[in-house]
Protein backbone atom coordinates (compact mmCIF):
# COMPACT_ATOMS: atom_id res chain seq x y z
CA UNK A 1 0.00 0.00 0.00
CA UNK A 2 1.48 3.37 -1.02
CA UNK A 3 1.28 6.57 1.04
CA UNK A 4 -1.77 7.92 -0.80
CA UNK A 5 -3.66 4.67 -0.26
CA UNK A 6 -2.71 4.71 3.43
CA UNK A 7 -3.87 8.31 3.72
CA UNK A 8 -7.18 7.52 2.04
CA UNK A 9 -7.67 4.50 4.32
CA UNK A 10 -6.95 6.59 7.42
CA UNK A 11 -9.43 9.23 6.30
CA UNK A 12 -12.17 6.64 5.66
CA UNK A 13 -11.59 5.13 9.12
CA UNK A 14 -11.64 8.61 10.71
CA UNK A 15 -14.83 9.54 8.87
CA UNK A 16 -16.62 6.40 10.10
CA UNK A 17 -15.40 7.11 13.63
CA UNK A 18 -16.59 10.73 13.53
CA UNK A 19 -20.03 9.87 12.16
CA UNK A 20 -20.42 7.28 14.93
CA UNK A 21 -19.70 10.11 17.40
CA UNK A 22 -22.52 12.27 15.94
CA UNK A 23 -20.35 14.44 13.68
CA UNK A 24 -21.62 15.54 10.28
CA UNK A 25 -19.01 15.50 7.51
CA UNK A 26 -19.05 18.82 5.63
CA UNK A 27 -16.02 18.46 3.32
CA UNK A 28 -13.23 16.05 2.44
CA UNK A 29 -9.71 16.94 1.31
CA UNK A 30 -10.17 20.71 1.26
CA UNK A 31 -7.13 21.96 -0.67
CA UNK A 32 -5.61 25.38 -1.07
CA UNK A 33 -2.09 26.53 -1.81
CA UNK A 34 -1.60 26.87 1.95
CA UNK A 35 -2.25 23.15 2.48
CA UNK A 36 -4.93 20.51 2.83
CA UNK A 37 -7.43 19.71 5.53
CA UNK A 38 -8.39 16.04 5.54
CA UNK A 39 -11.93 16.44 6.87
CA UNK A 40 -14.20 19.30 7.86
CA UNK A 41 -17.00 18.24 10.17
CA UNK A 42 -19.68 19.65 12.41
CA UNK A 43 -19.67 18.48 16.01
CA UNK A 44 -23.44 18.35 16.45
CA UNK A 45 -23.19 17.91 20.22
CA UNK A 46 -21.03 21.00 20.84
CA UNK A 47 -22.28 22.82 17.73
CA UNK A 48 -18.74 23.53 16.51
CA UNK A 49 -17.06 23.37 13.15
CA UNK A 50 -14.09 21.00 13.35
CA UNK A 51 -11.10 20.86 11.00
CA UNK A 52 -9.66 17.36 11.22
CA UNK A 53 -6.11 16.23 10.51
CA UNK A 54 -5.83 12.44 10.14
CA UNK A 55 -2.59 10.59 10.81
CA UNK A 56 -2.28 6.85 10.22
CA UNK A 57 0.57 4.66 11.39
CA UNK A 58 1.17 0.97 10.93
CA UNK A 59 4.57 1.04 12.57
CA UNK A 60 6.04 3.48 15.02
CA UNK A 61 9.46 3.68 13.37
CA UNK A 62 8.79 7.37 12.73
CA UNK A 63 6.95 8.01 16.00
CA UNK A 64 3.35 8.09 17.11
CA UNK A 65 0.77 9.71 14.80
CA UNK A 66 0.23 12.63 17.17
CA UNK A 67 3.96 13.40 17.23
CA UNK A 68 3.92 14.26 13.52
CA UNK A 69 1.98 17.51 14.00
CA UNK A 70 4.73 20.10 14.11
CA UNK A 71 4.35 23.82 14.73
CA UNK A 72 4.79 24.35 10.96
CA UNK A 73 2.01 21.82 10.19
CA UNK A 74 -0.31 23.52 12.71
CA UNK A 75 0.29 26.87 10.98
CA UNK A 76 -0.56 25.34 7.59
CA UNK A 77 -3.78 23.86 9.00
CA UNK A 78 -4.80 27.19 10.55
CA UNK A 79 -4.18 29.09 7.31
CA UNK A 80 -6.12 26.53 5.29
CA UNK A 81 -8.97 26.59 7.83
CA UNK A 82 -9.14 30.38 7.48
CA UNK A 83 -9.47 29.94 3.69
CA UNK A 84 -12.34 27.50 4.25
CA UNK A 85 -14.08 29.95 6.59
CA UNK A 86 -13.65 32.81 4.10
CA UNK A 87 -14.85 30.80 1.09
CA UNK A 88 -17.95 29.69 2.97
CA UNK A 89 -18.78 33.12 4.44
CA UNK A 90 -18.03 31.87 7.94
CA UNK A 91 -15.38 34.46 8.90
CA UNK A 92 -17.44 35.53 11.91
CA UNK A 93 -17.93 31.98 13.14
CA UNK A 94 -16.67 32.06 16.71
CA UNK A 95 -16.75 28.38 17.53
CA UNK A 96 -14.34 26.19 15.59
CA UNK A 97 -11.39 24.00 16.45
CA UNK A 98 -8.75 21.74 14.96
CA UNK A 99 -8.67 18.08 16.00
CA UNK A 100 -6.33 15.20 15.26
CA UNK A 101 -7.54 11.68 14.59
CA UNK A 102 -4.69 9.24 15.24
CA UNK A 103 -5.25 5.87 13.56
CA UNK A 104 -3.01 2.96 14.48
CA UNK A 105 -3.07 -0.25 12.46
CA UNK A 106 -1.79 -3.65 13.53
CA UNK A 107 0.91 -5.34 11.45
CA UNK A 108 -1.74 -7.24 9.50
CA UNK A 109 -3.56 -4.01 8.58
CA UNK A 110 -6.45 -4.31 11.01
CA UNK A 111 -7.48 -1.32 13.11
CA UNK A 112 -5.58 -1.40 16.39
CA UNK A 113 -6.56 1.95 17.91
CA UNK A 114 -8.24 5.22 17.00
CA UNK A 115 -7.91 8.30 19.15
CA UNK A 116 -9.36 11.78 18.77
CA UNK A 117 -7.32 14.60 20.22
CA UNK A 118 -9.44 17.72 20.37
CA UNK A 119 -8.19 21.25 19.89
CA UNK A 120 -4.58 20.45 19.01
CA UNK A 121 -3.71 24.12 18.53
CA UNK A 122 -4.38 25.11 22.14
CA UNK A 123 -3.20 22.06 24.00
CA UNK A 124 -4.66 18.71 23.08
CA UNK A 125 -1.53 16.65 23.64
Amino acid sequence: MNNKEKGDLGERIAEKFLTSQKYEIIARKFRKRTGEIDLVAKDTVQNQLVFVEVKLRQSFKFGMPEESITHFKKEKIINTALHFLAENNLRNLSSWRIDLIAVKLAGDGRLNEIKQIKNIIYGGY
